[in-house]
């Protein structure tokens, strides 16, 4: 009866900063990806002939800082124009429609949600009816969803919105709602955006919440396959959602595990069948791998002394379309945390702490600086999310205790040491 593509959380040219410091790196192919995984997604929907397309938000990574970005974006809706396939879309919290400060005409085929009240739009003759609501502002902490329209009788019914629902970790609190809200519209299918996690909220019977995830990953915390739903509805208005992937480039966090290891060559060999597994996973796609090493406290304590060495081992042996992002390593037996190390880790604690709590003054006159660039060097530090940085920055400590840990922990109990 229909056939359509919901998709979200596309993020073109998502700055993606910082990548150049990894040798070997592809960071124009990283950085161009979330443009190719969007080709995918119109490529799709040619091919597959559907009657419409879905976007739940966040089109864009934030402000402009040219017009590149809406003409790529214009160039394919055209595509989709001269098939005869509708869009409608809805802007999220990174394109918020206060934060998108340039402006395009879009194709006639594209139709933009209401901002300031939820709507119900048709599309020609096809039994469908989607309503749905757009961000003004960023921080949209209301729940718009109770004020959705009533179901059309007759027609597939779909709720379009970008929200966090009743929470989910490492993401903002956008749009809060809960399943059983949306489940009391009586709608058949929700479109939601903003999680960039593939999941179906209530994948069976007459209704389905579903997440598509976002179509690219764009960091190390994005791993595994991206992509968007086909999504078939039958004549009993059952919707039938399958994920196809879009990314070309992927993202793999792997544990190794190398418990019994005694030498430098028995962690590149655990090392490197994870990493042949994972390329196999990724099918032709470029790959970027961290990994997580376990290995005995005092092998682990002599591999930190040189981790140039390691990951210059490491990389020798790398498939390629392979890049490693970055190594930790885990002692199997030693303390996790620096207080647990006397003298000397209340010492490093104490530096750690001061430079935490002074975090807001680095911010301060780091902003001041940022402000006094012209536009067109402040937008890719301006486009990055207050969300994604404070994650960066917390992981950035911890993986500096993780590492002073390791250093005092296991070095303490190697042979010879003081």
């Amino acid at each position: 009866m229909l056939k359509f593509i919901h998709a979200a959380d596309i993020h073109l040219d998502s700055p993606l900063r910082g990548l150049d410091q990894y040798d070997g790196c592809p960071a124009e192919t990283i950085r161009g990806a979330a443009r190719r995984a969007f080709e995918n997604l119109i490529q799709l929907a040619i091919a597959e002939k559907v009657d419409f397309i879905l976007l739940a938000g966040d089109i864009y990574d934030g402000d402009w800082p040219d017009y590149t970005t809406g003409l790529f974006f214009i160039e394919q809706l055209k595509k989709l124009k001269a098939k005869n396939i509708p869009v409608v879309l809805l802007y999220g919290n990174h394109d918020a429609q206060s934060r998108i400060t340039k402006q395009l005409t879009l194709p006639d085929n594209t139709q933009v949600l209401n901002v300031d009240s939820p709507q119900t739009l048709k599309l020609g003759k096809l039994p469908v009816a989607i309503h749905g609501q757009g961000f003004a502002h960023q921080a949209e902490d209301r729940n718009i969803a109770l004020v959705y329209p009533p179901a059309v009788p007759g027609h597939f019914n779909i709720g379009m919105l970008h929200t966090s629902l009743d929470g989910r970790e490492g993401h903002a609190t956008y749009a809060p709602c809960s399943k059983a809200e949306l489940m009391t519209h009586g709608y058949q299918y929700w479109a939601l955006g903003h999680i960039h996690q593939r999941e179906s909220v209530n994948g069976d019977g007459k209704l389905r919440i579903e997440f598509p995830g976002n179509v690219q990953g764009r960091h190390i915390r994005e791993t595994g396959a991206k992509g968007c739903l086909l999504v078939e509805v039958d004549a009993k208005l059952n919707a039938m959602p399958e994920f196809r992937a879009l990314d070309v480039f992927r993202w793999a966090d792997l544990a190794i595990s190398a418990a019994d290891a005694e030498t430098l060559d028995d962690v590149l060999a655990e090392a490197g069948s994870a990493i042949l597994e994972a390329k196999a996973n990724a099918g032709r796609r470029a790959l970027a791998v961290r990994l997580n090493i376990t290995c005995p406290a005092t092998l682990c304590a002599k591999l930190a002394d040189d981790l140039d060495k390691l990951r210059a081992e490491l990389t020798a042996q790398l498939p390629d379309e392979v890049w490693l992002e970055k190594v930790k390593l885990r002692p199997t037996a030693a303390p996790d945390a620096v207080q647990d190390l006397g003298d000397a880790g209340t010492v490093v604690q104490a530096v750690l702490d001061g430079i935490t709590a002074d975090r807001a003054h680095f911010d301060g006159d780091c902003g001041k600086m940022i402000g006094t660039l012209p536009a067109e060097l402040r937008g890719p530090f301006t486009m990055k999310s207050d969300e994604d940085m404070q994650k960066q920055f917390e992981e950035l400590f911890q993986e500096i205790r993780e590492r002073a840990a390791l250093l005092l922990g296991a070095g303490s109990r190697t042979e010879g040491s003081p």
